[in-house]
């Protein structure tokens, strides 16, 4: 029911002129501030009960203890043996529990996703990369609020500093990304992973509504395959990974699915994909 009711309102918000005064309201940094302040809160954790079972959490995955707020269950650590870390070097791994999507970057560093066209050098805010990119693949994760919300390194290698974009928060879900360009409007924070088996990979976290802060653990240092990078607080979020051309080989279904709007499920440190020629 609360799906229901929440799909309601992003429609209304959305898909109608007199959602849009609305939109502009919720979208805005202030709000999910407020919002992360309730959720850091110790009045939030009456609402952990009925949220774990209204989304299907099975707590069996996560360590039994008490939450002093909604964020504090919400960043919860999972429990190693229920997320192995696939350890060939020849394998891709997801970053994160979520939805996959996959896109091929065309000639001029262009990708569309659910009839929104992003150009790579305004999803990492100018930069100078973009260019790296053309004719590589874009893996879109997006996170439910169901899913585990830590995320870990692809592979071994080394990372550049944080880069922040501050920006609004749109919510992630397909319904609103099919009218909005929310991955190049909304806050987010990147870096480049110099990897040693899928070349200098982008990586960009995306925030969205109620999503204040996306937390990452390092700045510039070495960083090791199943690491944990960082994690978001309350809200769907989503993870977009850039890869250079000849770099990483994605099974061919996924890529048939994305185009039938259709998402596969991954988890955290499951194979993905593959080192291309391997």
């Amino acid at each position: 029911m609360a799906s229901k009711r929440m799909t309601l309102g992003l429609k209304y918000c959305y898909c109608t002129r007199l959602g849009k005064p609305a939109r502009s309201i919720m979208t805005r940094p202030f709000i999910t501030a407020l919002g992360g302040l309730y959720m850091d809160s110790a009045l939030s954790v009456k609402r952990i009960e009925g949220f774990v079972r209204s989304n299907n959490i099975d707590m069996n995955e996560y360590a039994q203890r008490s939450y002093r707020s909604f964020n504090d269950f919400f960043t919860r650590s999972i429990k190693p043996e229920a997320r192995p870390i696939d350890r060939d070097p020849d394998t891709l791994i997801s970053p994160c529990d979520g939805y996959m999507s996959a896109y091929r970057i065309s000639g001029d560093s262009v990708f569309s996703i659910k009839d929104s066209y992003y150009n790579i050098e305004d999803l990492v805010g100018g930069s100078s990369i973009a260019g790296e990119y053309l004719n590589g693949t874009c893996l879109v994760l997006r996170l439910g609020v169901e899913n585990y919300h830590r995320y870990c390194y692809i592979d071994d290698g080394f990372k550049s500093g944080n880069h922040r974009i501050p920006g609004r928060y749109h919510p992630v879900q397909p319904i609103v990304v099919r009218k909005q360009p929310v991955f190049v409007q909304n806050t987010r924070e990147y870096t480049v992973l110099n990897t040693k088996n899928f070349g200098t990979v982008t990586q960009i976290e995306v925030g969205a509504c109620l999503v204040g802060r996306i937390c990452n653990h390092h700045e510039a240092c070495i960083i090791h395959r199943g690491e944990e990078k960082g994690f978001f607080e309350f809200g769907g979020s989503t993870i977009v990974l850039l890869f250079k051309e000849g770099t990483v080989d994605i099974p061919q279904e996924v890529f048939d699915a994305t185009l039938s709007d259709k998402e596969a499920i991954v988890k955290y440190g499951s194979a993905i994909g593959r080192k291309a020629g391997c």
